[in-house]
């Protein structure tokens, strides 16, 4: 199996606050087909970190379906997951993705700002 993850952060205004969305790319780069479980609702997880130190996690307070899916990721196609962090404070920070399937394991991370 042969995923590969891309992760894009965007931070946008809306002059009153700001907000970062976060968008998970997982590429099959392999040649078959595969085949992704889930044990819930929530197949990506998304947490910020500043100076190795966690200040966001996506599934903090959250509740999600408790119910087996499964997604299939044909070869070279890409199955993308997202999410939002809502009124951020400045700084610099880390972004790390990772994909929630069972018995299939793929992440990314990537550096950006609030100002």
């Amino acid at each position: 199996m042969a995923l590969e993850g891309r992760l894009e952060v965007e931070v946008s205004s809306n002059g009153e606050a700001e907000t970062v969305r976060f968008e998970f790319a997982v590429r099959n780069a392999g040649t078959d087909p595969v085949e992704l479980q889930f044990s819930d609702a929530c197949k990506a997880e998304f947490v910020v970190e500043e100076e190795g130190r966690e200040v966001w996690r996506y599934t903090d307070g959250r509740m999600f379906a408790q119910m087996i899916s499964s997604e299939r990721i044909a070869p070279d196609e890409t199955a993308t997951y997202e999410a939002e962090w809502e009124e951020p404070r400045s700084g610099e920070y880390t972004a790390v993705a990772e994909l929630r399937a069972q018995e299939a394991t793929c992440d990314a991370r990537t550096g950006f700002s609030v100002q």
